[in-house]
């Protein structure tokens, strides 16, 4: 479980993915995911007994702790593992049907910087999110561990085509496009209109390079945060937050 390149090829082809610890597994079971089996060590039994009482077909696979890290390739320090069942994702347009504000994350490939997106995209009300082709799995279990399990709470699915197509379909759903990036006459992001008439689509790139240039030419516009204190940008993450905020902000007080 250690090796991630083979993780992100097996757990999708088999319809998998691996949620660690009782909160993470709780949620994904409330969200309607079915596990497949749990595997934990004898001293976790009765605390997850609320869990695989659930599913009584389900096998509970117990060992010696270190026998599980022989298994796992890391100590199970948060009780037990489920191997839950991949949701099948929604077709974009039905994500975006009702939705006003999304974020789309463009080939995020740290699991980290993902979950944590998913969070801030939760508690700051993004209605949809859509990862491109090339971008880390948000079920991968570092992401729903730091997303604390709210990658099974905001809609996502992944696109099949990035840029060109999934901007079209972004167009054809009646949203702008709002691309952030540090480009030669971005508009100062409290200065945007990220009013509640408005339906955005607020595309984050990669880490380092960041947007795509293609990106850059199909977006309607430039957004960039204001720096303070010779700083040119934040970590892709942090950057989300606040423009997610602003976006929460904007919406709330002109919505009164």
């Amino acid at each position: 479980m250690t090796d991630v390149r083979l993780r992100s090829r097996v757990e999708v082809e088999r319809g998998l993915f691996m949620a660690e610890s009782y909160e993470v597994i709780s949620r994904a079971m409330d969200a309607g995911m079915a596990p497949r089996s749990f595997l934990m060590s004898e001293k976790w039994l009765a605390k997850f007994a609320p869990l695989y009482e659930r599913f009584p077909e389900v096998p509970v696979y117990v060992g010696a702790e270190s026998l599980l890290e022989t298994l796992t390739g890391f100590h199970l320090h948060r009780g037990a593992l489920a191997a839950m069942q991949r949701p099948q994702l929604p077709e974009v347009t039905e994500l975006l049907r009702g939705a006003r504000t999304v974020a789309v994350l463009e080939d995020i490939v740290d699991h980290t910087n993902v979950g944590a997106m998913f969070r801030s995209a939760a508690a700051l009300g993004v209605d949809a999110v859509l990862v491109t082709p090339h971008c880390a799995d948000p079920l991968y279990r570092r992401s729903i561990r730091v997303s604390m399990g709210t990658v099974f709470q905001v809609p996502w699915t992944r696109l099949e085509a990035w840029p060109a197509a999934g901007v079209g379909l972004l167009h054809e759903a009646g949203f702008d496009v709002l691309a952030l990036a540090l480009s030669e006459g971005a508009s100062a992001l409290d200065v945007v209109d990220l009013g509640p008439d408005r339906k955005v689509a607020l595309v984050l790139g990669a880490e380092g390079h960041g947007l795509k240039p293609a990106t850059l030419r199909a977006a309607d516009e430039h957004v960039v945060i204001p720096m303070a204190g010779g700083v040119d940008s934040l970590n892709v993450a942090a950057a989300s937050a606040v423009v997610f905020w602003q976006r929460k902000a904007m919406s709330s007080h002109l919505g009164r």
